[in-house]
């Protein structure tokens, strides 16, 4: 269980971490759970730790995550969002899937999403899954797996 103290650390690390790549930046960190923590980045240039398609991102995700694991020894889960970068993707996925729902549910006709990672599948899915006029589905292999939208 995470106390106040280590997150002061992990404010402290992931500021110090961030602030070598830019000094304009601000670094806020919340803890959800006993063992996840949120940390969320804001700079001029987010554009340098996105990268294309979040890649870059996700790199720096494990980094951080390498340094606060050497530094605490508790175990806990880390999520970072630069600039709220994926705070927006989820939010424009929910609403693709949404609309891409109302198309099938309307015209009975089932729909297949673009290819998307693991994780963006998973968005799909959830957004989806309390609907009773669809159901969803992933097809395909990786990195072409996409998900199918059908009428229920």
């Amino acid at each position: 269980m995470l106390e106040q103290k280590d997150i002061r650390k992990i404010e402290e690390i992931s500021t110090d971490f961030f602030e070598k790549i830019d000094s304009g930046i601000s670094v806020e960190v919340n803890k959800n759970d006993e063992r996840n923590v949120e940390i969320n980045v804001k700079m001029d240039k987010p554009q340098v730790l996105i990268g294309e398609n979040g890649e870059t991102l996700k790199s720096t995700e494990r980094l951080i995550r390498l340094a606060l694991r050497n530094n605490i020894e508790k175990r806990f889960y880390v999520t970072l969002d630069i600039n709220d970068y994926k705070k927006k993707k989820r939010d424009y996925l929910e609403q693709k899937a949404r609309e891409a729902a109302d198309e099938v549910s309307l015209t009975g006709v089932e729909k297949k999403m673009p290819a998307l990672p693991a994780a963006e599948r998973r968005i799909i899915h959830i957004e989806l899954e309390d609907r009773e006029d669809v159901k969803t589905e992933s097809v395909g292999k990786e990195p072409e797996r996409q998900v199918v939208i059908k009428p229920a």
